[in-house]
């Protein structure tokens, strides 16, 4: 069962904006995991391949930008005191079982650790809720029997900056191809319920409105891709067909699309 967990937290000391990357969240993360589970910490960390996490960049905003964008780059320090919150996405029933205990015995007086500064995580949110899109959960096969069978626009807000690999190298551009291959990959690793390669030959960019932006990471910088992109399904794909791919739209929200997702890129909402 995916599920999407909003962390609520508040610094009780200044967050230096160089703490602020995926590198150091990806960190913080495992150290929260070790917290109750030090040897899925460890399985975790060693983990070179595919992940059964996402991560978000820390958000200072109850609301993301006015074109959906959330906020990945921080020329300043985060101070004491503000209240954050932090998206973690887990795509295995197994890890999220496994970190029930942190979430039955949440202690807000407990502080974690991003660099220098101290944390304080004041509540978890893991349903919908009014005022934050980014909670929610559903099992895989309530996301496939609630999808719809005869809606064939697919739009998406990229709201942190996605890359893809393609071949040796990584790009930012959101093909069709790069966008559901990178849902179906991770569909067919976790959900139990296999969907075909073919179901991609249906799908043709419809609406685009995309830019790139660059993400520092400590070795280097990438580019990714932020903005809408529409997708249409086309020709004579059958209900079932287009059932599934509604389902990898739907299953968005929690998995992202391309690389780096653990440490906060490729964040996407279907619109």
């Amino acid at each position: 069962m995916p599920h999407s967990l909003v962390l609520n937290l508040i610094p009780t000391s200044p967050i230096p904006s160089g703490y602020l990357t995926g590198k150091h969240l990806h960190a913080l993360f495992l150290t929260v995991v070790s917290s109750v589970d030090r040897a899925l910490g460890d399985r975790l960390h060693e983990q070179k391949t595919e992940k059964a996490f996402t991560l978000s960049p820390l958000q200072v905003s109850a609301h993301p930008q006015r074109d959906r964008t959330l906020k990945w780059d921080y020329k300043q320090p985060i101070l004491a005191g503000t209240a954050c919150w932090w998206r973690v996405s887990l795509l295995d029933d197994a890890l999220f079982g496994h970190l029930t205990p942190l979430w039955l015995n949440l202690n807000p007086a407990h502080s974690w650790h991003l660099g220098p500064a101290d944390l304080q995580i004041t509540s978890i949110l893991g349903t919908a809720q009014s005022t934050q899109p980014w909670a929610n959960f559903c099992s895989y096969l309530d996301l496939y029997e609630q999808a719809s069978d005869s809606t064939r626009q697919l739009t998406f807000s990229l709201c942190t900056p996605a890359t893809f690999r393609q071949g040796k190298y990584d790009s930012a551009l959101p093909t069709r191809d790069c966008m559901f291959q990178s849902l179906l990959n991770r569909w067919n690793r976790y959900s139990g319920m296999t969907f075909p390669e073919t179901l991609i030959e249906f799908l043709f960019p419809s609406f685009f409105d995309i830019r790139t932006e660059l993400v520092n990471h400590a070795d280097s910088k990438w580019a990714g891709c932020v903005g809408t992109i529409g997708y249409r399904i086309l020709g004579d794909a059958d209900p079932i067909a287009i059932k599934q791919l509604n389902t990898l739209a739907d299953f968005a929200l929690y998995t992202g699309v391309g690389r780096k997702t653990p440490m906060g890129m490729g964040m996407v909402r279907r619109t």
